[in-house]
């Protein structure tokens, strides 16, 4: 049974802890379906599912001085580490980069959210708060693309970062707003997927500078 600790986003509701948890499943997914499609063993499959899953909000605890969510809280690693075995063992053949390219949305719109509000809580001003939800939603996926030697969303102009701006800046525009975490979380979630859920679905890119 995981017990959820109050240090991990203090003041806020538990539920935004278990959505923490969620997002961080969810990314470990997406790293081990990378592996998966490359035919790795077990051991890199796990490594990149951890890599994915913990990697943006490290990033985002270092640089709030935050304790590392995933060193003093119990779940983190073991969830990473079922997400890897659980990819390892089904074969999700043609259907992996379907896969891959929505759960990754998923993660990205709950993970940009919960590194925001938790930037908050640990005393960041709005704009670095919305920059750490960034961070939290984007950099464990550039990262597992970069040591897999994917070509990066980030670099292929698709709403990917542009997904996770939407998200972060609009928590904290309705946080400020004086809506609650949890109402601010949600409404900026779905926005945030839905923005990602285009560029999926459409193609949606950012314009690019010309001459």
């Amino acid at each position: 049974m995981i017990k959820v600790s109050g240090d991990i986003l203090p003041n806020l509701p538990a539920i935004l802890v278990w959505l923490d948890f969620a997002g961080v499943a969810v990314f470990a997914v997406t790293g081990a379906l990378v592996a998966a499609k490359t035919q790795q063993d077990v051991i890199v499959t796990a490594f990149f599912a951890v890599l994915t899953g913990v990697g943006g909000g490290t990033v985002r605890d270092l640089l709030i001085g935050a304790p590392v969510f995933w060193i003093g809280q119990k779940g983190y690693l073991e969830i990473c580490l079922i997400a890897a075995v659980v990819v390892f063992i089904f074969d999700t053949g043609r259907r992996a980069e379907a896969l891959l390219n929505w759960a990754d949305g998923v993660g990205l719109s709950v993970y940009c959210v919960i590194g925001t509000i938790k930037a908050l809580a640990f005393g960041a001003h709005p704009v670095a708060a919305a920059a750490m939800g960034v961070v939290t939603g984007s950099v464990g996926g550039i990262m597992r693309d970069v040591i897999a030697g994917r070509p990066s969303v980030l670099m292929q102009r698709e709403f990917y970062v542009t997904s996770a701006v939407t998200g972060a800046g609009l928590t904290v525009i309705l946080i400020e707003a004086g809506m609650t975490h949890w109402a601010a979380g949600c409404i900026s979630a779905v926005v945030a997927f839905i923005t990602r859920a285009g560029a999926i679905l459409f193609g949606w890119k950012q314009p690019i500078r010309r001459g």
